[in-house]
């Protein structure tokens, strides 16, 4: 097969927004629509494999896997810039919302001290103690669910925290993301705290999910909720087009730091 005019950066853009689409692409269908050989795509896989883009498999290619994340008490060292502004950005979405569920996480914990300062009250559920304590002495009421500590994320899991969540009916849930993908959804990796944020999602009006782009893309073991699930996602300016486009077909509203 003689490859058609397509520039490379722009099979390899294709290729991202299929992928970004459906989950999952096949070599042999991206040569067929690309009009190009099955070597070439080939090619194209293995190079955007080998930066990390794509995770590659006999005849073509999955998201990536997200790595495990660093346990909470590690993560709460790491300040970016990108995670500041999705946090900021947030906080002023959420400026008027008088019940609120916040997930556990920095960027939730940094969501969490940005309303502690805005001086308004509101009621926040949370399963997280460091989001409580950055809420305890803000105006209103935090209900900090109970139940056993999981201590990589620093959030209560199990039957006491799930019946504690089932109470409340927040307008809106807050969650970060250890991944996020328009054609495999919301997951994280420990199924414990998937159960109980499922629930969270389930008894909220809607879903907002805050992260850095960088977790755009990438899946994990334990799905939390489908991407048209999400009502709004808070990123920063460097989230993959891609993603942010797939996203958007699917419904999602986005808001750029």
């Amino acid at each position: 097969m003689r490859d058609s005019a397509v520039l490379p950066d722009q099979r390899r853009e294709a290729i991202l927004g299929a992928l970004a689409r459906d989950g999952r692409v096949v070599a042999a269908q991206l040569a067929a629509a690309l009009g190009v050989s099955d070597d070439t795509v080939r090619r194209d896989l293995d190079e955007l494999a080998a930066d990390g883009r794509v995770r590659r498999v006999r005849g073509g290619a999955l998201p990536v896997q997200a790595p495990p994340p660093p346990r909470m008490v590690e993560r709460q060292e790491l300040h970016t810039p990108a995670k500041a502004a999705v946090a900021a950005r947030a906080a002023a979405l959420l400026a008027q919302e008088t019940v609120v569920s916040l997930a556990g996480g920095t960027t939730c914990l940094e969501i969490a001290r940005l309303l502690a300062a805005d001086g308004r009250s509101r009621q926040v559920l949370t399963t997280s103690p460091d989001v409580a304590l950055a809420l305890a002495d803000a105006p209103g009421e935090v209900l900090l669910a109970g139940g056993r500590l999981e201590p990589d994320s620093r959030t209560t899991v199990g039957a006491e925290a799930l019946e504690a969540v089932r109470r409340v009916r927040p307008a809106v849930a807050v969650l970060g993301a250890c991944s996020l993908h328009a054609a495999v959804g919301l997951t994280t990796y420990c199924a414990g705290e998937a159960e109980v944020l499922r629930t969270q999602v389930a008894c909220a009006g809607r879903l907002m999910v805050a992260t850095e782009g960088a977790k755009l893309g990438s899946t994990a073991a334990h799905l939390i909720a489908a991407a048209d699930e999400v009502g709004q996602l808070v990123t920063d300016d460097g989230a993959p087009a891609p993603e942010l486009a797939a996203l958007r077909a699917a419904g999602v509203e986005v808001a750029i730091a």
